[in-house]
């Protein structure tokens, strides 16, 4: 088991899953704070690093592409302050921070979890219900519907539509984008059948966000939603007529590949090592020891 503790928040590694709690300190975002703790399965994971720095370190957590709804819905875009999965390390803390590191790193390649996309979330999203006010409007999500309400400072065509409430099977997509500069930012629901480039300022799916302390907060709206419609990259269902299941699997899903035999699947192995490698998840040390247990099997 692994742990550090700090004011920015506890990370704790038990061998098959991270705890990360964000800590009480006021620095931390109210975006955090309101997500809350979140235990991240070792196979979501792409990576980890620290970064040193003068006044204090970074510990990172890179997840697979697709496996929590959150970051998908954001888009990457969620600014340090605001991102879960990393951790500010105070400078007495340096020798804890790397050995959480080599605990985590040493877990992935003894589970010889792929660094690759996932077809599934593997992280929930945030609880619902939910309700956040941002901007020019508030954004409640019960599970099944989200309802947009308008405040005093919405445009007034916009106002004057009323309360816009979205069933879940009309939406197919959501969109969160903080603002940046003088560029406004926005939660937009992209809604069936409705394809419309109006700015968010006039458009009754979205609420324009203009840069303040909640903005942050819709960013948890959109990943709720997001937790709820189907994986960006889950198999498609085929539109051809339906036959039994057999080796294929159930009617409609694309046949399973054949299996590969050993030599092919340690070649592939070698590839995840030195995929591994370059991304900074082995050092040279671990990548060299992997690579010979590996070549001698072969």
């Amino acid at each position: 088991m692994a742990e550090i503790l700090q004011k920015d928040g506890n990370w704790t590694f038990d061998g098959d899953a991270l705890r990360l709690t964000p800590g009480r300190d006021r620095n931390v975002s109210v975006l955090r704070r309101t997500l809350g703790e979140l235990l991240v399965p070792l196979r979501a994971l792409a990576g980890v690093s620290f970064e040193q720095g003068k006044r204090a370190g970074r510990l990172r957590l890179r997840l697979r592409d697709g496996a929590d709804p959150l970051l998908h819905a954001t888009g990457g875009r969620l600014t340090e302050p605001h991102d879960p999965y990393q951790l500010l390390v105070e400078p007495e803390r340096y020798g804890v921070a790397e050995y959480f590191v080599e605990e985590v790193r040493g877990a992935l390649l003894l589970e010889e979890v792929p660094s690759g996309p996932v077809t599934e979330y593997l992280l929930p999203g945030p609880s619902v219900p939910l309700s956040v006010s941002a901007g020019d409007g508030t954004a409640n999500f019960d599970g099944e519907r989200v309802r947009l309400e308008w405040n005093w400072k919405t445009e007034d065509t916009k106002a004057e539509a009323g309360t816009r409430t979205l069933a879940l099977a009309d939406i197919t997509g959501v969109e969160w984008l903080p603002a940046a500069g003088l560029e406004n930012g926005h939660l937009r629901l992209a809604v069936r059948g409705v394809s419309s480039s109006t700015p968010p300022k006039y458009d009754p799916n979205a609420v324009e966000l203009w840069g303040f302390k909640k903005d942050p907060l819709m960013a948890l709206v959109a990943a709720a939603v997001q937790a709820r419609l189907p994986h960006p990259s889950a198999p498609a269902l085929t539109d051809g007529p339906e036959e039994p299941a057999g080796p294929a699997g159930p009617a409609g899903w694309a046949a399973a590949p054949p299996a590969e035999d050993e030599h092919d699947a340690l070649l592939r192995r070698l590839r995840e090592l030195g995929e591994l490698h370059r991304e900074g998840v082995l050092t040279d040390e671990e990548f060299t020891r992997a690579k010979q247990a590996v070549l001698k099997r072969m």
